[in-house]
């Protein structure tokens, strides 16, 4: 039975050729800046989601300022995870876009 449409698809290509080790153990320390970033971004993300469910709450309506915060932290967690678990060789950029 085949699959319904999803609104999201993710593909990762496979690279080609062995890793060096050194550049492997190396994205640890390159993931560091980003980790602490987003670990204030991360709460900063938890009580704007509680206001936003408030808002949902009085309102019926979720912010749309909110909800873009929400998705750009979530894509910048995405794109820095990807990158240390080795699926991707590109530098992920600080922004919430």
């Amino acid at each position: 039975m085949p699959y319904p449409e999803y609104p999201v698809t993710y593909s990762v290509e496979p690279q080609p050729g062995v890793r060096n080790r050194l550049s492997v153990g190396f994205r640890l320390i390159l993931v560091i800046p980003h980790a602490v970033v987003l670990l204030f971004v991360g709460i900063a993300w938890c009580v704007t989601a509680f206001i936003g469910w408030l808002a949902i709450l009085f309102t019926g309506a979720y912010p749309e300022g909110l909800y873009r915060f929400g998705v750009g932290y979530l894509r910048w967690s995405l794109r820095v995870e990807t990158y240390l678990l080795l699926m991707q060789d590109e530098y992920p950029p600080f922004s919430l876009d």
